[in-house]
């Protein structure tokens, strides 16, 4: 490939305007008129929305606006150097040098590759001095070529940097004492200029300041995965980036610096500071999710390490819709009285802050209550809809990456259609992902490859996966859902005492892993499903169970180790202890890990005890619970509250006297082995 830029492509010292959108306009109206793009204020328009969303002026005198548009037909750089410069928003002041890059919305990758080429140039003072002393555009056009590595010249210049995080050259040799090491990731909305310079702006920065760092750019043209290995040696991450982070699980526990992939190019050292500071704080943020200690990459992943990864992928961004939802539902029946279910639309509808209801009040609160309960109880009932669809949705995402999101959505909200509820939302999802997946892979004639993953995939992804749903899958799972309704409602006496010791159990056995996770998600689709009209109902019953049992650990961890045997703990513990009240009383299993982390074979089986008898007195009590988190602080959701405080706190006595126990009178085992019997995923438990 050649000829990316050409002398009519190239603007010397001529003035183009006198702010910004003057130079893009103009530089657009150059590629246009060298045949290379059909309309320019479509490319103008598609380069200042991009403009925008982040201004593209760079620290010495750099500008970069670029696109992706459908109205460019060839990769094209369009260039300017301006006399004077003209303010793009960087902090040192105007940009004299301006690259447009203009890029087919259906561009390959290895047009997108040269194309960042470029960008990561323009971080060499060798390079931006060329432009600026060049004599004349035949000069330039030969510059930029050795740089992106175009035309006869570049067969006499070096090869071109490779990506960030993929150079097979030998690690700077360590200097004395152990060197911080930092993995980054960048990534901006095009992914063609901001995420690579970022890259190379941080490599250089960490070797600057003495600091280990591979960086992986996901960019348009594609990334390269960093090891696993990588990533496990690794003492904080850093994200430049303005979009979502692909795979972030891949970085789970590790310290976090989130910036701006701007950022990353404007302020390297202080991100790499911060992120050397954030290694040594022990409340840094973390990347959320359960870290995995496997090394392995995902190819080598066992297939069941897959299907967890991807279901929990799911449940993980299920859970802010559910927690979300059901607070607020709880919230309504707390305004608006336990009738509020019954004509909150209407009121809704009918009514507003300055025209209140007047008939109907069933709120202790008066008509105020009553519109106020409604608003929330129809806020959160929507968002208790989504649950299925978010669902299914991230389950395919988590398989397919965002190619599958559409069609995991639509499934989803198809099982809902066909009352399949959350089983047909995880069939649903896997189907969806796996098409999606497939698809993505099928080989595509050029002209076709741009349209893959915006058009193709998700309109034949969502027709396949939710035309099997509705055809051959739906009806029987829901026949298997009305069947499994029927039976938790039929429970009673022992059979539902019993269901709450099993639920105690699971929730208490890995402190946020997938047993956890399955007894959680559980209870909260259960909770979606259920009718308003009987609040005693089974799936009441379960999400109040489920919620107790999850607070029992940290809470039976601070007894224990702030009242009841404060000698058998150290002083990290004693401190991890104080903490662990509040974190128990708020149904954050996390308050726990500490204790379980350094001595698992005596504190999970002690709070799986308690986790028992709590979920067994609270079915026993008939305690029901509207909301799905929250613990102590959503008392008003939970009936009765007293049934509820008496189950909690006789497992949380009865788990602290056993881990009591155990440490008095059961030896430890080695270090060694018990590191190995660890619990690994232990998170928060929602």
């Amino acid at each position: 490939m050649s000829d990316t830029i050409t002398s009519g492509l190239v603007s010397l010292d001529e003035p183009l305007g006198a702010d910004k959108s003057a130079v893009i306009r103009a530089l657009a109206q150059r590629v246009v008129a060298q045949g290379r793009a059909t309309d320019a204020d479509a490319l103008y328009a598609d380069a200042w929305a991009r403009e925008q969303k982040d201004e593209t002026g760079l620290p010495g005198g750099i500008a970069i606006p670029h696109a992706k548009s459908t109205a460019v037909s060839q990769p094209s750089l369009a260039f300017a150097r301006l006399k004077p410069g003209v303010d793009f928003g960087a902090d040192d002041g105007p940009a004299d040098l301006v690259f447009l890059i203009a890029a087919p919305a259906d561009a390959a990758e290895e047009h997108l590759a040269v194309l960042s080429k470029l960008a990561r140039s323009l971080m060499d003072d060798e390079f931006t001095g060329a432009l600026r002393a060049a004599s004349s555009k035949d000069d330039v056009v030969r510059i930029v070529q050795e740089a992106i590595g175009e035309g006869s010249a570049a067969a006499h210049s070096a090869p071109p940097t490779p990506p960030a995080g993929e150079s097979d050259a030998a690690p700077t040799p360590a200097a004395s004492g152990p060197r911080p090491k930092i993995v980054a990731v960048t990534a901006c909305a095009t992914g063609i200029a901001h995420t690579f310079m970022a890259a190379d702006a941080l490599t250089a920065a960490a070797a600057k300041n003495d600091v280990d760092i591979v960086v992986e750019p996901q960019g348009s043209s594609g990334y390269k995965a960093l090891p696993a290995d990588e990533i496990a040696a690794a003492d904080a991450v850093i994200f430049a980036v303005d979009v979502d982070v692909r795979e972030p699980q891949r970085f789970a526990g590790k310290p976090v610096v989130r910036a701006s992939v701007k950022r990353g190019i404007d302020q390297p050292d202080r991100l790499i500071a911060e992120a050397v500071a954030a290694a040594k704080d022990p409340k840094a943020e973390r990347v959320p999710g359960a870290a995995q200690a496997s090394s392995t990459t995902a190819a080598q992943e066992s297939v069941g390490s897959r299907i967890k990864r991807w279901l929990l992928t799911g449940v993980s961004y299920m859970i802010p819709f559910v927690a979300g939802g059901g607070l607020l539902i709880a919230l309504g029946f707390l305004l608006g009285g336990y009738e509020v279910t019954a004509n909150a639309a209407n009121v809704i509808i009918q009514n507003s802050l300055w025209d209140l209801p007047t008939e109907g009040i069933t709120s202790p609160l008066g008509p105020l209550g009553q519109y106020l309960g409604s608003v929330a109880f129809m806020i959160g009932a929507t968002s208790m809809n989504f649950l299925v669809p978010v669902l299914a949705g991230f389950i395919a995402f988590a398989i397919a990456d965002r190619p599958g999101i559409a069609p995991g959505f639509v499934a989803g909200a198809v099982a809902v259609l066909m009352s399949a509820g959350f089983i047909g939302g995880l069939i649903g999802g896997v189907l969806a992902g796996f098409i999606a997946w497939w698809l993505g892979r099928l080989p595509a004639p050029r002209w076709l490859r741009g349209l893959m993953p915006t058009v193709i995939i998700p309109l034949i992804g969502s027709v396949v996966a939710s035309g099997l749903m509705v055809l051959f899958l739906g009806r029987p799972i829901a026949e298997l859902m009305l069947g499994l309704t029927d039976w938790l409602n039929s429970l009673t006496g022992a059979s539902i005492i019993g269901l709450g010791v099993i639920l105690g159990l699971m929730m208490c056995f890995d402190l946020g892993g997938p047993v956890n996770k399955v007894a959680y998600t559980f209870a909260t689709t259960g909770l979606a499903a259920a009718s308003t009209s009987d609040l005693s109902s089974t799936p009441f019953l379960i999400m109040a169970a489920v919620m107790a049992a999850g607070m029992v650990p940290p809470l039976a961890m601070a007894l224990a180790s702030t009242v009841l045997a404060r000698g058998l703990f150290n002083p990290v513990e004693r401190e991890n202890g104080k903490a662990a009240w509040l974190l128990g009383a708020a149904f954050i299993s996390e308050g726990a890990i500490p204790f379980a982390a350094v001595d698992p074979l005596r504190v999970i089986p002690a709070s799986m005890v308690g986790g028992a008898v709590t979920g067994a007195l609270s079915m026993a009590f008939g305690v029901s619970s509207l909301a799905p988190h929250g613990g102590i602080f959503v008392f008003f959701a939970i009936n009765p509250f007293w049934g509820f405080a008496v189950s909690i706190a006789a497992g949380a006595v009865v788990a602290a006297l056993v881990v009591v126990a155990l440490k008095k009178w059961v030896h430890k085992k080695g270090a060694q082995e018990e590191a190995a019997l660890t619990p690994v995923g232990a998170t928060v438990a929602a």
